[in-house]
């Protein structure tokens, strides 16, 4: 390859980043918006479909697994591959899956159609952030970083207020899955208008096996986690737990082999165990458990303990939605300004706390006033949290690595929200179970085959039984609520050690070239190589 002659990157304005920027954050909120739209929605599909509690767990678990699994690699080919065809082709996976979505009769074909839209969401979630790796630097990115944790605040939040409108009108809980699909077509088309980047062709070895053994390992754990303990199924101590914990270790411990042997990893060791980027892993594994086990089944809280119609229990996280909005666009404008940002970790991991924590006090009875101060609390955690963690790994890697770090974060996460669900999702299963049972007992009910809170179709049951079954789902929320704020204590010790570096103003790692350590030439030189993957990039995306 021939050497260019020392040239810092080309500056992009404001307006030509947002220009850039316009499709990415219509496809990426078109994703969100996808993944969380069935929240108030997955009652009814429930109804509809004849589900269970396990079932509605799956709904969520199965697009979150997916995700997971699959956002490293997207990550590794946005590393190889051109960012931008990539993210096209993440929407048209999207788009098919949301068809096949809308058009599911059984609870198979719909949770086939959520790892399709999983599989999608991955390839944006990884894309996205590399992009705006790619574009600007550091100590810039804070407030276009806010721009996307306002995009997912709002995707994640305003998600089940859309769909609640629109499983209560004469559409019907299908075109939750429809509606996405002429998003998705948009912001197609803003993409191909709006995003220009020139692709830097570099020497491409995907990784297969590790993929293979990362998506093999990562899949049975949460299998086990997710029908452990379960009656209709395995015991936690049973030779089927062994079997399936036993070989999940084993494919990870490959796949640990693998990634230190091949020379292009698909979650590059030397990335993920930095000081910063280890600790910031593992604080968004505690934010995804938090995050997508607690909100996940705020909606049923409203709904079934509550008696609230999909649409009212939209508005009710209308309080969460503001509080993550605020959260991220406050903080990542007030990031880029004084270019420090462990702060708002710390401040952001005690209000996750505390808002957990106060949601954890919650029951059938509740004021909803004070539900609403209680989740407003939360989202402002969740919004100075998610997308500062990925700002804290990306100032500590090279531009071209950009994309593998932004995905190992958002990796974990996923894995950690899917832990959160199937975990959760049982507890919340089992404690309805137990209070039902008490509360039918105690009003003189007989309870046939020990069955209670199997249903969570209340509509046709009888006024006295329908009211035991709602205490107990409000009740056993609550139980959620705790748990998740327990876990977020991981998350605060975490940010806690994280040492705080100066956001860089640059796109790339710059030298460090100390006085007399060298020519200005060499020194010249070095910068030269060390920009010599994103200039390109740079220059055609601001032309």
């Amino acid at each position: 390859m021939s050497s260019q002659p020392a040239a810092p990157p080309l500056a992009m304005t404001h307006r030509q980043i947002m220009e850039a920027l316009t499709g990415l954050l219509a496809a990426f909120f078109t994703a969100i918006l996808s993944s969380t739209i069935v929240a108030n929605a997955l009652p009814t599909i429930m109804s509809d479909l004849h589900g269970t509690q396990t079932d509605f767990a799956w709904v969520i678990t199965a697009a979150l697994l997916a995700n997971a699994v699959t956002t490293p690699i997207w990550g590794k080919l946005s590393d190889l591959f051109n960012k931008k065809i990539l993210v096209q082709l993440s929407i048209v996976i999207f788009v098919a899956g949301s068809v096949m979505a809308g058009l599911s009769e059984t609870i198979p074909l719909l949770l086939t159609a959520r790892v399709i839209q999983g599989v999608a969401m991955g390839g944006l979630t990884a894309l996205a952030q590399a992009i705006i790796g790619t574009m600007i630097p550091p100590r810039d990115r804070g407030k276009y970083s806010g721009y996307m944790g306002a995009v997912m605040a709002v995707g994640t939040a305003g998600g089940p207020l859309l769909g609640g409108f629109i499983v209560d009108s004469p559409l019907g809980w299908r075109w939750t899955f429809f509606v996405c699909v002429p998003l998705a077509v948009v912001a197609l088309i803003l993409l191909q208008i709006t995003l220009k980047i020139e692709h830097i062709k570099r020497h491409v070895k995907i990784d297969w096996l590790g993929s293979i053994l990362l998506t093999s390992g990562v899949s049975l754990l949460l299998i086990w986690v997710s029908f452990a303990g379960n009656p209709a199924y395995f015991d936690w101590v049973s030779w089927q737990s062994a079997a399936m914990v036993g070989g999940g270790v084993v494919l990870l411990a490959l796949l640990v082999l693998v990634e230190s042997k091949v020379e292009q990893p698909i979650i590059p060791l030397k990335i993920i165990s930095e000081r910063t980027t280890a600790l910031a892993i593992i604080a968004s594994v505690a934010v995804g458990i938090a995050m997508f086990g607690s909100t996940t089944f705020l909606g049923q809280y409203f709904q079934v303990a509550r008696g609230a119609t999909p649409t009212e229990a939209g508005l009710l996280t209308l309080p969460m939605i503001a509080g993550n909005l605020t959260g991220s666009v406050v903080s990542g404008l007030l990031i880029s300004r004084t270019g420090k940002w462990k702060g708002y970790l710390i401040g952001g991991s005690i209000l996750l706390i505390g808002g957990l924590g106060l949601a954890g006090t919650m029951d059938h009875t509740t004021e909803l006033w004070q539900a609403g101060i209680f989740t407003a609390i939360l989202g402002l955690g969740l919004g100075m949290l998610m997308q500062n963690l990925v700002l804290a790994v990306q100032n500590t890697v090279r531009a071209s690595d950009i994309g593998s770090a932004s995905a190992s974060v958002a990796f974990f996460r996923s894995v950690g929200g899917a832990i959160g669900v199937s975990v959760l999702g049982a507890i919340l299963s089992r404690r309805v179970s137990e209070l039902a049972t008490q509360g039918l007992a105690a009003a003189g009910i007989p309870v046939a085959g020990g069955s209670a809170g199997a249903s969570m179709d209340l509509v046709d049951m009888p006024a006295p039984v329908r009211e035991i079954m709602r205490a107990a789902y409000g009740d056993a929320t609550a139980e959620v609520f705790l748990i998740s704020a327990g876990v977020a204590v991981i998350a605060l010790i975490s940010v806690l050690f994280i040492k705080e570096r100066p956001l860089r103003r640059t796109v790339d790692i710059q030298p460090e070239v100390q006085a007399g350590a060298g020519t200005a030439a060499e020194a010249g030189a070095a910068e030269s190589a060390n920009a010599e993957s994103t200039t390109p990039e740079l220059a055609s995306a601001s032309r």
